[in-house]
């Protein structure tokens, strides 16, 4: 005896209900870098950060580099900096294809004084990279001093091979610690030292805070120790000057925890790879820990949340308006007559027939 086919509940008689259908769930796209200005996704990176990171040049330079139609891709002319890449692929500067960017480097130069911190000088003088042909070891490539002395200040000097790097330790926001000693001549006491921790504006340029020691005096002629974290042109001079003291010699003695130490006048020594990737990831959290500190004081804006999704309103009658009767047509007369409202049964909703119950399906 054949028995009718079994449904998934297990009873005779009744066929398997269809399985309902599923719209596939589109692929998980990859997580890419923030939108274009369009709002489609864009992956890859500025061509300037992209040389930069590749020790090409700073970002400013090569944003001038662009502008004067020295780098190309696959021989055609970059216009703008703005031009999104993945890789360096076909790119050219001067002429000279791009090799990939390799990993970070820094050097510690001790520059003498008389050298210009910079690639060329238009009158001719020299220039910090006369010295390192000499000083920097056999494939040190291309570098790129991070910050600047000006022609009379000597010390501490660090270089990198990347414009990413360089670019984190200048910047203000950071925070990144300078040290100078100064040789002064003039009359000033520690009380006028100590007020410069409260920043200093000259000839208006404000300054931010500078923690100032005097090592020793031998009557007017005195030496300081500054520390500073913003590294504005010429600012160490310009203080010490507003201060009324005679800047004969200034010399920087420490970068971030690079320390100029015992390194002679002209040389120059690398900087362990260890050392360098643990000096980056301190920046990149550090300046986390600010942005968060910054939030918590009232200082920055929080991130905004995203907007909540708009919950269904449900539609109503406007209050005090009655509900519309409906109309229907009288076979009699041919004509629309109001059709009487149903009784509403308290506690009940409105529509409902007395003493009917709505039935579930049978």
């Amino acid at each position: 005896m054949a028995f009718p086919p079994k449904d998934r509940s297990g009873r005779p008689g009744r066929p398997a209900a269809p399985k309902p259908y599923k719209t596939p769930k589109a692929a998980a796209t990859p997580q890419t870098r923030a939108p274009a200005d369009d709002g489609t996704p864009r992956e890859g990176d500025r061509i300037a950060k992209l040389l930069a990171r590749a020790g090409v040049a700073s970002r400013r330079e090569i944003e001038r580099y662009i502008a004067e139609g020295r780098v190309a891709l696959d021989g055609e002319a970059i216009t703008t900096p703005a031009t999104i890449l993945k890789n360096l692929k076909g790119i050219t500067v001067d002429g000279k294809p791009v090799a990939a960017a390799e990993p970070p480097r820094l050097f510690m130069f001790h520059k003498p004084s008389g050298l210009i911190t910079a690639e060329r000088d238009p009158t001719g003088r020299p220039t910090i990279y006369t010295a390192l042909r000499n000083a920097l070891p056999p494939g040190a490539g291309r570098v790129m001093p991070v910050g600047r002395l000006d022609i009379n200040t000597e010390g501490l000097l660090l270089l990198t091979n990347d414009g990413e790097l360089k670019r984190a330790m200048e910047l203000p926001a950071n925070a990144v610690p300078r040290t100078y000693r100064a040789r002064t001549f003039g009359d000033v006491t520690q009380e006028m030292l100590d007020g410069l921790m409260d920043g200093i504006e000259i000839e208006g340029v404000r300054y931010g805070p500078i923690n100032a020691n005097m090592e020793r005096s031998a009557g007017r002629n005195k030496w300081i120790e500054l520390t500073l974290t913003e590294g504005k042109n010429r600012e160490v001079r310009r203080v010490l000057e507003h201060l009324g003291l005679e800047v004969s010699r200034l010399l920087r003695l420490r970068y971030g925890p690079f320390d100029l130490g015992e390194l002679p006048r002209g040389a120059a020594e690398e900087v362990p790879q260890v050392v360098v990737e643990r000096f980056r990831k301190g920046l990149a959290s550090d300046k986390a820990t600010r942005d968060q500190q910054a939030i918590h004081a009232g200082r920055a804006p929080a991130p905004r949340a995203p907007k909540p999704a708009p919950e269904p309103v449900a539609k109503s009658a406007p209050a005090g308006r009655a509900r519309p009767e409906r109309k229907r047509l009288s076979p009699e007369a041919g004509q629309l007559v109001s059709k009487p409202q149903r009784p509403q049964r308290p506690g009940g909703r409105p529509g409902s027939r007395p003493g009917n119950r709505p039935q579930g399906k049978r």
